[in-house]
């Protein structure tokens, strides 16, 4: 589908009839329906094809166009000459859709047009880590076209996901999942009006267990979603801050969702995932694609529950480092024990921070820390100091290290600052030249006096003695 938006402000009612008049400042268009499940995959890094039908118009072509400006392939598009592309076109003033005119038709398809689909499909298998179906009820994802292609993707070990569309499940059996929402899901699974929580999961057993799914997603608004798998029921609440325009937000959730499970993530880390994506793109107006950097922000800001969403691996805090560049973003990093977090490690940090426009900090390991300063340390352990660390507004990332220095973690993040504590001179800065290479600097901060874990335990032991 082609999504045409048109962008105005509202000034005035009509003379000739009580609708508002819309001073029209701009157009856009982008991707729409399945087209933009392919853009959140591509914005989450993953290479996509497209199959569908378009029409032989200008639509057509100009959606097939940004397929291939996106780096999407439309090598599985098939062109049909009785039926126009569905368009879109929405009139927005503010952060307010006032008017939808769709452009359509959702007629049977000729038979040798639905083989040339099933066949562009199939054709696509080799290459494919899973295969998503996003149902829209224009006549493409048919029950012959589902019996065609979901046996031979799951015989090949390629994961289904599908978005459904309507109230009849059995042309998506044997998938591996149904993303459905609440409305669907409940006449679906045959719900009436009143039901209980008990009916709630009976019905979703059944249905998991006659259309042989792996899992069952049901996408409820503003409830958030629930899971259902082998373990059973699990709810997930809806994390949005703030709802301007739910438009593609089921796109977001279907692609996130899949890409993590490509990825091989556990299941519920997956539907947390896809729930943060969601809850990223209802919060911009229009239909937005997730992108890479939305999802590590929304995470690093801890919107994914049951994680530390600021503490990083370090290949996976790299990449990180190099979206945050791509902004244009100065990264800072610093390194120490942090062991009994005081007020003078709080400054350092703080005034770290003010050196650039992320602070990046290194955390030695309960085994390095040992190394350095005796057995008896750390007095903490390192992840309730990566925790303490990153619940500091000054502090971006965190990432741990087990070697003696961060040196070889310094070279693999490429930050353009280097700080350290005024008890060292720039020439002891492990990593300085390092830095300075490729155009750093170091950046020597002074101490709080009188302000150090040491002197803290010698406090505590003269306070037990």
């Amino acid at each position: 589908m082609v999504d045409a938006y048109l962008w105005g402000d509202v000034g005035r009612i009509s003379p000739e009839a009580p609708v508002p008049v819309v001073r029209l400042n701009r157009k856009t268009v982008t991707l729409g329906g399945a087209g933009n499940v392919l853009l959140n995959l591509v914005g989450l890094g993953l290479p996509a094809t497209a199959s569908g039908f378009v029409g032989d118009d200008d639509g057509g072509r100009q959606l097939v166009l940004m397929l291939e400006q996106a780096g999407i392939s439309p090598s599985g598009c098939v062109t049909l000459a009785d039926r126009p592309t569905t368009t879109k076109t929405r009139v927005v003033s503010g952060h307010h859709q006032m008017l939808r005119l769709d452009e359509e038709g959702v007629g049977p398809v000729a038979d040798e047009d639905v083989k040339r689909l099933i066949d562009a499909i199939l054709g696509q298998l080799d290459d494919a880590s899973a295969l998503i179906l996003s149902d829209y009820a224009k006549g493409v994802v048919t029950a012959e076209v589902c019996g065609a292609v979901i046996p031979e993707a799951r015989r090949r070990g390629i994961p289904v996901i599908v978005d459904p569309k309507g109230f009849n499940f059995q042309k998506y059996a044997g998938a591996t999942a149904l993303t459905p929402n609440l409305r669907e899901f409940e006449v679906a699974a045959g719900l009436e009006a009143g039901y209980d929580s008990e009916a709630f999961r009976r019905a979703g057993g059944d249905l998991r267990e006659r259309l042989g799914l792996e899992f069952l997603l049901v996408t409820c608004g503003g409830e958030g979603m629930r899971l259902l798998d082998e373990d059973g029921w699990s709810e997930f609440h809806a994390l949005a801050r703030e709802v301007y325009d739910v438009s593609g937000a089921g796109d977001t959730a279907i692609a996130t969702l899949t890409a993590a499970v490509v990825a091989g993530l556990d299941l519920r880390d997956t539907v947390r995932l896809a729930n943060v994506a969601a809850g990223v793109v209802v919060g911009k107006v229009g239909t937005a694609p997730i992108q890479g950097r939305d999802l590590r922000d929304a995470v690093r800001d801890g919107q994914l529950p049951g994680q530390t969403g600021k503490v990083y691996e370090a290949a996976e805090l790299a990449d990180l480092i190099r979206s945050w560049k791509g902004l244009g973003d100065r990264v800072v990093f610093t390194d120490g024990c942090f062991d009994l977090l005081h007020a003078g490690h709080v400054a350092l940090l703080a005034k770290a921070r003010a050196c650039g426009d992320r602070l990046v900090v290194g955390l030695n390991t309960d085994r390095s820390v040992r190394q350095l300063k005796g057995p008896t340390r750390p007095v903490v352990v390192q992840g309730d100091r990566a925790q303490v660390l990153a619940g500091l507004a000054s502090v971006d990332a965190v990432v741990l290290f087990d070697e003696e220095t961060p040196l070889e973690l310094i070279e693999g993040l490429r930050p353009d600052v280097l700080v350290k504590g005024g008890d060292y001179e720039e020439s002891q800065a492990v990593g300085g030249e390092l830095v300075k290479s490729w155009g750093g600097r170091v950046a020597i901060i002074p101490l709080v006096e009188g302000r150090s874990t040491t002197r803290i335990l010698e406090g505590l032991q003269g306070t037990i003695e």
